[in-house]
């Protein structure tokens, strides 16, 4: 119903709906990449999916076909309406009208937030919100375990990037520390309405057990070593860690900020503290 390019364009005007540039809609128009994005995700019978931004219930449609329980998350009313109509007969799809960025997260997990199974979040974000609701999901929602994220590909390759390269920064160590991200694929603007600027790609983040550092002094000692990313780490923590601690914890001090991967942070995190 809502997969095609003139089915979206159609559906949008007659309710007098257009996408939002202050909320970063782009909707996805293919049956094709829907029906990837399902099957990348890897949900099934007994899943509860957390859709974010289900906009006019294209991938919902998709992932429902699969067979999870889903929680459809929407933050724009009138998009809201026309997916309460869409799944008024769809027993295993909820929708729920709330901003993901400061929505009750026990909430929207229901029975999932603290069983073992946990849920899975499956996500076409606005390239304004995609770094934090992810970092805040790793953060503070330990229900969520796997997330499989439509970003722009800049951030994209940001999350799954490894040390030693020029995407790696703040945001890789934070993820890396909580979960392991990889690309699973990479989506062009031709399928979007309207067609944004830049091509998308999809991540694959899986929750791991992070290491005993405290993740938030690590976490604040590496976005001040990244604030200064080209400059030595003795220069960049001057101040915050001595040449005896950088010793401690065999970190060059002068080692640049994106040649320390996960462990070599908490060395460092652990010799200060």
């Amino acid at each position: 119903m809502t997969h095609s390019r003139p089915a979206v364009r159609n559906l949008l005007s007659e309710r007098g709906l257009a996408p939002r540039r202050d909320l970063g809609q782009n909707f996805v128009a293919d049956p094709n990449t829907v029906r990837r994005i399902a099957n990348l995700s890897r949900v099934g019978p007994g899943d509860h999916v957390v859709e974010v931004g289900a906009g006019l219930g294209s991938l919902t449609l998709a992932l429902a076909e699969t067979g999870p329980s889903i929680t459809a998350v929407e933050v724009d009313s009138g998009l809201v309406v026309v997916l309460r109509e869409v799944f008024a007969d769809h027993a295993t799809v909820v929708v729920v009208e709330a901003d993901a960025m400061t929505a009750d997260w026990d909430g929207l997990l229901g029975d999932r937030a603290d069983g073992p199974d946990g849920a899975v979040l499956v996500a076409n974000l606005p390239y304004n919100v995609a770094t934090p609701l992810v970092c805040d999901v790793l953060d503070d929602v330990p229900g969520v375990t796997r997330m499989l994220v439509m970003v722009q590909r800049e951030v994209a390759e940001r999350f799954a990037a490894s040390p030693r390269t020029p995407a790696y920064g703040a945001v890789s160590v934070k993820i890396a520390y909580w979960a392991t991200a990889r690309i699973v694929g990479l989506v062009p603007a031709s399928v979007f309405v309207p067609r944004p600027n830049v091509e998308s790609a999809l991540v694959e983040i899986e929750r791991h057990d992070p290491p005993s550092t405290d993740p938030v002094a690590l976490f604040a000692l590496v976005r001040t070593a990244f604030n200064q990313r080209r400059k030595m780490l003795r220069h960049s923590l001057a101040g915050v860690v001595s040449p005896e601690q950088f010793e401690s914890a065999d970190v060059a001090p002068t080692a640049r900020p994106e040649e320390l991967d996960v462990a070599a942070w908490c060395a460092l995190t652990e010799a200060v503290a």
